[in-house]
């Protein structure tokens, strides 16, 4: 987009005037915030309505979380205009850092929702239409503090700076109707900008409300009463991502948002079909649908359901479903294959249910193969539907798909074995690097020019500069360290030298992403440093996640290293050599600050557990060094960047195959003493467990049923020599230079790569 100076200014001086009676030299931040972004949402209005409007086929991708993070430094960086803009701002002496305060669209869990956004910007980088479609929730996941040690959950409001960056558009919403409740989805549109391009994408995300507003006086007080609870039912249908599901009503309300959220999107397509008086039966030439796992894999039966009462056949409605829809899996474990009870379905939508059990005739039909089902013990498998209906499937890095095609849908691949696929996520580079770095991504295009922006191959092209790129790689991972010390000392109130190694590890809490393993592994070296048996280069231990609501276990790990953390800080003849923070409320924007800062990215799952990963992506692209398993998309990592240049460690996925079946972790640790007084610190009182959560984490890798499933115990000595190994080498030129090395190597792992390979083996578009 061209800057028109003198326009914008204009624009920016209406929009603060008539919202906010101010002008540019006494507006605050909200207003200026607000009204900035408006300005640039008008600029690009004309691009934006021109690529809705320019007759491609376009792909539709649904997805349960849109993991946006702050949009206005990357809109503006995307649009060509963020100098310009902050030019603009300093003439009236404001400084466009201030919007550091504005709070992350908190629409997202991990990976599956920060993978979304980086499609849909590489999408529309690439000139590829692909609009994504989900939910507004109000409040998001959750915004996350500690209290003694434990995560406390609490509403994000993120929208108490104002959402200017949506449009809501009540000329397109829909009714979507359950058993006993309709409500009112109202979308609100979101532009997703190109970087240097005239493509714009569209997030479309929906927001839930009563059918009608009622008037009490004219109901009876029991009717009044019942139109009130259908009115609150509405509406919390998008209170919050991910509500609790340990309990019926909990797995109920994330039921209406999954149906809430596809019904909405389809009505919403097929009725501007029907406007334009389009045959349905060619819907796949216009439209095609990736879900992104399996939250959104009601959209198939649902589909199934309107074009039959638009009047097509079942069989050409599923032969519109089949041409139309792909399936992205992003786990093996069979528990997160999510699976619905028939008697929900059939009670909550009847009908939808009634299309499913015709998917399970069908396939009965034409396969006349037992293995395969779609309903069995009155269990609806999501996956299932989505394997049998979707024309094409994909896992997410190589590894992941040959335990799909070998192990998790073995059965169906024999069945159908063009169908499953692989594509490794990638990350966008602009906003991982080019936003988040500058200064490194500067230096970059001193060497090489700016073509890897877009094309990230590029930057392969550094390999013959990197040893003089040294000492400037150098100087700038030191600043980018003490900008994350800082920031760390004042939302968390603890200090971190940025001398220190800052070894990384952020991402979900989940028990096999085992941030378990590294707590101990920090215990470990605090005992051998206070009994002066150990010495290490000093260390800062960094952790940031969020544990789902329910997941007892995963609170427990966080309460486990929030103590490890007051030990050790507290400790002053070990904390001049370590220090261990947990950050809270992990989200995008802190992640921006540290992956740049950081180290050592700590990748440390179960080889065989992640899909693929994307955080290891972001720290390699910014030239930090991979302590990991052979596991997810790290093998790639390894192979573009040589396993010599990062630091890998334990079972592989044949290995931790063979393991389990004779496992028993209580004799590794009755052989490893360090590892048996790490892991007793969580029962003989070195750590305050005032609710028996660190016992209960203790037996579950010692003594529980099928103790350690995530070996732990079984890959720690090997981990510690691993990360001992790294700690000696930290400082020499030749760890310098496998940083350096991962950094030229990280072209594989752009999102543009991967959207790309989307449209061309999948969406053909």
């Amino acid at each position: 987009m061209k800057f028109r100076a003198k326009a914008f200014e204009e624009t920016l001086c209406g929009i603060l005037a008539a919202d906010y009676a101010t002008d540019l030299a006494h507006a605050n931040k909200r207003e200026l915030y607000n009204a900035v972004s408006k300005a640039a949402m008008r600029e690009a209005y004309p691009m934006w309505q021109a690529s809705k409007e320019n007759g491609r086929k376009r792909c539709k991708y649904f997805s349960a979380e849109f993991l946006m993070g702050r949009a206005i430094f990357n809109n503006l960086m995307d649009l060509g205009i963020i100098d310009d803009v902050r030019a603009l701002l300093q003439k009236y002496g404001h400084d466009l850092g201030e919007f550091e305060e504005v709070e992350d669209a908190a629409l997202g869990n991990g990976g599956l929702g920060r993978l979304a956004a980086c499609y849909l910007e590489s999408a529309a980088t690439k000139g590829i239409p692909l609009d994504g479609y989900g939910i507004r929730y109000r409040y998001g996941l959750f915004r996350q503090t500690f209290e003694q040690g434990f995560q406390h959950e609490e509403g994000d409001d993120w929208l108490k700076w104002g959402d200017p960056w949506s449009v809501r558009v009540d000329r397109d919403a829909v009714v979507v109707e359950f058993s006993d409740l309709k409500v009112r989805a109202v979308p609100y549109d979101t532009p997703v900008f190109g970087y240097g391009s005239d493509t714009v994408g569209t997030l479309r995300l929906w927001s839930s409300e009563p059918v009608q507003a009622f008037d009490f006086g004219a109901f009876n007080e029991m009717q009044g009463e019942r139109k009130a609870e259908e009115n609150f039912n509405a509406t919390k249908i998008c209170d919050v991502l991910y509500p609790n599901d340990n309990t019926m009503v909990g797995k109920i309300l994330r039921l209406r948002q999954q149906y809430f959220m596809v019904s909405a999107s389809l009505l919403d397509l097929v009725r501007k079909e029907k406007a334009e008086k389009r045959d349905l039966r060619t819907l796949p030439e216009r439209y095609c649908f990736q879900l992104n796992d399996t939250h959104p894999v009601l959209a198939i039966p649902e589909l199934l359901r309107i074009l039959q009462r638009e009047g097509l056949t079942f069989d050409e409605a599923f032969d519109v479903c089949r041409k139309s829809f792909n399936f992205t899996n992003h786990t093996i474990m069979a528990e997160a294959l999510e699976k619905w009870d028939s008697l929900a379905l059939s009670d909550l939508i009847p009908e939808v249910y009634e299309e499913i059990l015709a998917c399970q005739r069908r396939l009965t039909q034409e396969t006349g193969n037992k293995k395969l089902f779609i309903v069995r013990d009155n269990v609806v498998h999501m996956a299932n539907l989505a394997l049998y209906v979707a024309g094409k499937v994909n896992g997410v890095a190589e590894l992941h798909t040959g335990i799909l095609k070998r192990e998790t849908f073995r059965d169906w691949c024999a069945q159908y074995p063009e169908k499953l696929i692989n594509i490794t996520n990638g990350i966008t580079p602009r906003r991982w690097l080019l936003l988040n770095n500058p200064e490194l991504a500067a230096l970059i295009d001193a060497e090489i020019g700016k073509n890897w922006h877009t094309e990230l191959s590029e930057l392969a092209k550094l390999k013959p500069h990197l040893p003089s790129m040294l000492e400037d790689f150098k100087r700038i991972k030191g600043e980018n360290k003490a900008k994350l010390a800082a920031y760390i000392k004042e939302k968390e109130g603890i200090e971190i030298p940025p001398a220190f190694i800052f070894d990384v590890q952020v991402k979900r809490l989940h028990e096999y992403k085992r941030q378990t393993l590294n707590a101990l592994s920090v215990l470990y070296f605090y005992f051998g440093i206070k009994e002066k048996k150990l010495e290490i280069p000093p260390t800062a231990f960094i952790f940031g996640a969020k544990a789902a609501p329910g997941y007892y276990m995963a609170k427990a790990v966080i309460k486990f290293i929030n103590e490890i953390a007051a030990l050790v800080n507290g400790d002053p003849e070990v904390s001049p050599y370590m220090r261990v923070v947990f950050v809270q409320n992990y989200n995008v924007s802190y992640a921006e600050k540290i992956v740049c800062a950081a180290d050592i990215s700590e990748q440390i799952s179960m080889a065989g557990m992640e899909a693929s990963g994307t955080s290891n992506m972001k720290f390699m692209l910014n030239g930090t060094v991979t302590l990991g398993t052979m596991d997810g998309a790290n093998v790639e990592i390894c192979e573009e960047a040589g396993r010599e240049n990062n630091y890998i460690f334990g079972a592989t996925v044949e290995e931790a195959e063979a393991v389990s079946r004779f496992y028993c972790p209580r004799e590794l640790i009755a052989q490893n003493p360090a590892l048996e007084r790490a892991l007793n610190t969580m029962i003989d009182g070195t750590l305050p467990d005032e609710t028996g959560c660190l016992k209960k984490l203790y037996e579950s890798l010692t003594t529980g049923h099928a103790p350690d499933r995530y070996l732990v115990i079984y890959d720690f000595a090997d981990y510690i020599r691993a990360k001992e190994e790294l700690l000696r080498d930290y400082g020499s030129e030749a760890f310098w230079m496998k940083c350096l090395y991962n950094l030229a190597s990280a072209g594989k792992f752009s999102a543009d790569r991967s959207v790309c390979a989307y449209a061309e083996q999948i969406w053909k578009i």
